[in-house]
């Protein structure tokens, strides 16, 4: 049995020996919003640091109704049981602050994956903004490659800009998409489309092997309007089906491929360090958030600003001024 509280120096020991136990909570510390727990779950990550970064992070998104859990568990499937490889599941779902649970809770969604002991699946959590989940799934991220994951797959679970966030902490991203889906999806799609390193139709099976051929080729000439990719890659389109394992093999070696490239050409190191960079001024922004809600004078004085910003008795942004002026000469400290 564990004890209640672990130290920093314990949690890394932990982690890096493979306890499931230890890394789990290490996430919800992480995830945690007291400040205490902040601060032990930074010195834990910042222990584990030289532990990190050598996975594969894979980003998996796809319109309601491709069937990302389905795809996962296939894909996650044939990378345990075939390539020998260790996988983490992390999802970012802002989603789940309306709900008030995230969709991935229950893991009934990956039931072999969630039984193995080289796989280990986190939902994101509920709740939260955005950035709030963004940075938790990042550290989530490092600790389960601190704990020997070398295959990380982040899963947008709900849609809009979570893609952009996922898109912004791996390596490769892939699209998944289904034949026949609509004109009323092409908008969404296109956005997403630039961004992805691979287009995978799924469900290619069971009659509809027809139409996701037409698919694929219509894929194909829309990728031929787009700039080229900064990766200097070009984007393929694969067709898989999750039912009978058809394409999965393939969709592996164009991610292996793609990192391979990327290696080569010094496009991978470099992405990684610009993301480095976005992380730490997402952090900025995200912390500057925090301490100025956090201030008593703010705390105070907001309620009647906003009352006269809705009223129209002010602009926005004299108010905002007004706000930004006070943590500045109130004298107030954030309890951080």
């Amino acid at each position: 049995m564990l004890p209640k509280r672990l130290s920093a120096a314990e949690y890394a020991a932990g982690i890096r020996a493979g306890s499931r136990t230890v890394l789990g909570r290490a996430i919800t510390l992480v995830e945690s919003t007291l400040p205490a727990d902040q601060r032990l779950g930074q010195e834990v990550l910042q222990a584990l640091l030289p532990h990190t970064g050598r996975s594969l992070r894979v980003g998996i998104t796809g319109v309601p109704g491709v069937g990302k859990s389905t795809f996962i568990e296939a894909l996650g499937r044939y990378l345990v049981e075939s390539r020998g490889k260790k996988l983490a599941v992390l999802a970012v779902d802002p989603s789940s602050q309306r709900g008030g649970g995230s969709i991935l809770g229950d893991k009934t969604r990956m039931p072999w994956l969630a039984a193995q002991a080289a796989a280990f699946i986190r939902p994101s959590p509920a709740g939260r903004s955005l950035g709030g989940v963004a940075r938790a799934t990042r550290e989530a991220m490092l600790l389960c490659e601190a704990a020997g994951h070398d295959v990380i797959f982040v899963e947008t679970v709900g849609v809009g800009q979570s893609e952009t966030a996922v898109h912004g902490m791996v390596d490769f991203f892939l699209l998944l998409l289904l034949a026949g889906a609509g004109d009323e999806l092409q908008g969404m799609k296109r956005g997403i489309m630039e961004m992805a390193d691979a287009l995978c139709i799924t469900k290619a099976d069971q009659g509809n092997e027809q139409a996701a051929r037409r698919a694929k080729v219509d894929y194909q000439s829309a990728l031929h309007l787009f700039p080229a990719a900064p990766s200097g890659q070009v984007p393929p389109v694969l067709l898989t089906s999750a039912v009978s394992g058809t394409g999965l093999a393939e969709v592996w070696q164009a991610i292996e491929g793609y990192a391979a490239a990327t290696q080569q050409s010094g496009y991978f190191e470099q992405r990684r360090q610009q993301q480095q960079l976005q992380w730490l001024h997402q952090s900025i922004v995200q912390e500057l958030e925090a301490r100025f809600y956090a201030d008593a004078a703010v705390h105070a004085r907001l309620p009647a600003l906003q009352q006269d910003v809705a009223a129209g008795r002010i602009t926005p942004f004299a108010a905002a001024t007004q706000l930004l002026d006070l943590t500045g000469t109130a004298g107030a400290t954030s309890p951080r």
